[in-house]
């Protein structure tokens, strides 16, 4: 059988709660019976609860934007897979451009967050190469 092709859709830093739920309001009826892609929306942290539990009984995984390599520490700011993983998330997007060229992201720091995401179940999705 083909892999489906994945259709991830990357928020960046827009949207609040309400907005999410509205968002997730109209895009369901849209998105209903495609079942030829594997939909992901990738809200910023604030906005996953939201959106996981709008998409629930749907075909759209939700997933978020990072996550930090360890399952738990002080890393203020950061999230682990693990956290995601008890909220319901699925995937995650891993070593995004703008991760690479704001945050200064590496190909080692990269590595250790897709290995932290398979460990706990997560799936990454991995951004290879320089954009445009």
């Amino acid at each position: 059988m083909p892999r489906k092709k994945l259709i991830a859709a990357n928020w960046k830093m827009y949207k609040d709660p309400a907005q999410t739920e509205e968002f997730f309001r109209a895009f369901l009826p849209l998105v209903f019976e495609h079942n030829r892609d594997e939909i992901v929306v990738c809200p910023p942290y604030i906005d996953l609860y939201v959106a996981i539990e709008s998409a629930k009984g749907s075909q759209i995984a939700v997933g978020a934007q990072d996550i930090y390599w360890k399952d738990e520490g002080a890393f203020t700011g950061e999230i682990s897979s693990a956290m995601l993983v008890a909220i319901g998330c699925t995937h995650v997007i891993i070593g995004h451009s703008e991760r690479r060229q704001y945050f200064g992201e590496t190909d080692d720091t990269v590595n250790l967050k897709l290995k932290a995401a398979l460990e706990h179940g997560l799936t990454p999705i991995a951004c290879v190469g320089k954009p445009g």
